[in-house]
């Protein structure tokens, strides 16, 4: 006989392979929820349908003008590629075989993938009572769009890559955009209104998780450098040993205020271990799509790698969790948009150091970054300007996806020259050089010390000179570094300067 340790285990052991095998069912074809009524199919690319039926049973499916046939495996698992469309519908998809499954209502378009954690995930509606968007309410009530489809991706943490999510797709309406990623949305509604073209968004966020929860095992055991990651992880797992005693002191405190009549204690947020699990979140909510075809990926994280003894380490995760994802896709060096992290009193953490190293991530090929450092709130990590975040992505997408013309990045960092005891620091998409009618400001110096003090900066035409009477022989320079920072250089689109250093 099992004791109950044993036979739990065993137990829990049946239920992670019930996850993980096909869901073969007798007699009828299954489709992956991704592959559900309202969806958006990817245009102009080949069209991939997978899922489930008896083992080595024939199946067809008929698109459009398109039958393709397919025969499943002895597992009963079966794949079949469609040709590519150009965008359309609404069309229903048909699988026939010794059962028919029917979607109904779907659309050929482009395809965006949104992912990160708090800012990206924060919905329409906000999160009352702490964080808001802004005019929230006139734009919820205006999210009918019709060429717009939403798919949702629940939060998910799993010890192995999983292959199907509950979710499925819906349409475009006040009540859905309300629980959907402000920053995709805005997006997809620009991109929408511009190219004229069904747009499906999936929103697959998490708040308050690093960065490693999100890229695989495999993509973190490419590269040894990243191995300390795993100290973190140590440190992480042995703050959680104690969290039982955490809460239950944080319940009393609670219970005492309550019967005192005194104001509620604030407490420490707490994240779910689950969450911070290395490849846990991309097992459980990026793996699954990953045989979707789509156009690019948005991307919104660093707030939660900012700490002291994690942010050195972002300059080689990012990087990593891109090429992993490209890998996992398997479609190529596909566009992927980023937003700079913003601006944030948070004395303990190292904000800069995490969008200088998102900056440096723009020398992967095919991607682009909008800068949010002039839209945050220092006072809270969850700034409710989202529109500009995504009139920005939607800027980088027009020019670097779309092939519009337009300047669509602020001032980026090129090189630094001596010219005696100042530095001239020269840009790229450096035209019209401004601060806005203001002293310009959030430039530092430093020498062979690595000392930075704050310097003096005079705009000339492409390039600034910076000094500082303190510094004889400057030879560092940076620009934004402090976690909240007023740095004010833009360029003449009106779009901010990324923070750097030339260390």
């Amino acid at each position: 006989m099992l004791g109950n340790t044993a036979r739990c285990s065993a137990i829990s052991a049946l239920l992670l392979a019930a996850l993980t095998l096909p869901p073969t069912v007798a007699a009828k074809i299954v489709l992956p929820g991704i592959i559900s009524d309202h969806a958006v199919l990817q245009r102009q690319a080949p069209i991939h349908l997978w899922g489930w039926a008896e083992p080595n049973e024939t199946i067809t499916a008929h698109f459009h003008q398109q039958a393709v046939t397919a025969h499943a495996s002895s597992t009963g698992e079966w794949t079949l590629w469609l040709m590519p469309e150009p965008a359309g519908g609404p069309y229903t998809l048909t699988i026939n075989g010794s059962s028919t499954v029917m979607r109904n209502d779907l659309l050929v378009g482009d395809v965006w993938f949104a992912s990160g954690q708090s800012n990206m995930e924060m919905p329409l509606q906000g999160f009352p009572p702490q964080a808001f968007v802004k005019d929230a309410d006139q734009e919820i009530s205006a999210a009918n769009l019709p060429q717009v489809r939403l798919l949702r991706v629940e939060h998910n943490s799993s010890e192995v890559p999983l292959n199907d999510i509950k979710a499925t797709w819906t349409t475009c309406t006040p009540q859905t955009a309300a629980k959907f990623s402000a920053v995709a949305y805005f997006f997809g509604r620009q991109i929408s209104a511009r190219e004229h073209v069904p747009i499906g968004l999936i929103d697959a966020t998490w708040g308050g998780t690093p960065i490693e929860s999100w890229i695989s095992l495999e993509g973190i055991a490419s590269d040894s450098s990243l191995m300390p990651l795993f100290a973190s992880r140590a440190r992480f797992a042995k703050d959680q040993s104690r969290m039982a005693t955490i809460q239950a002191a944080e319940k009393q405190q609670d219970a005492e205020a309550l019967a005192a009549h005194r104001p509620m204690p604030v407490h420490p947020w707490h994240p779910d271990p689950a969450s911070w699990q290395p490849a846990g979140l991309f097992n459980g909510m990026i793996a699954p799509t990953t045989p979707y075809s789509i156009k690019g990926v948005l991307w919104y994280q660093g707030e939660t790698n900012s700490a002291k003894d994690r942010a050195p380490l972002y300059a080689k995760l990012f990087p990593e969790l891109i090429a992993d994802w490209r890998r996992q896709w398997q479609q190529g060096d596909f566009p992927f948009l980023f937003v700079q992290i913003s601006s944030f009193n948070s004395p303990t953490e190292d904000w800069g150091v995490i969008r200088d190293a998102q900056r440096r991530t723009l020398s992967v090929d095919n991607t682009a970054m909008a800068v949010s450092i002039d839209v945050g709130n220092p006072d809270n990590v969850h700034p409710s300007d989202k529109q500009t975040v995504a009139d920005r992505l939607a800027l980088a997408a027009q020019t670097t996806v779309y092939g519009k013309p337009g300047e669509y990045s602020g001032p980026l960092y090129r090189q630094t020259t001596r010219e005696g005891n100042s530095l001239r620091v020269w840009f790229d998409h450096a035209k019209g050089l401004n601060s806005k009618g203001n002293t310009l400001i959030g430039f530092e110096v430093a020498g062979d010390n690595h000392h930075f003090v704050s310097a003096q900066a005079v705009i000339h035409d492409d390039s600034v000179a910076v000094s500082s009477p303190s510094v004889a022989e400057p030879r560092y320079v940076r620009y934004a570094w402090p976690n909240a920072t007023q740095a004010n250089l833009y360029n003449s689109s009106g779009l901010p300067a990324s923070t750097f250093t030339s260390e």
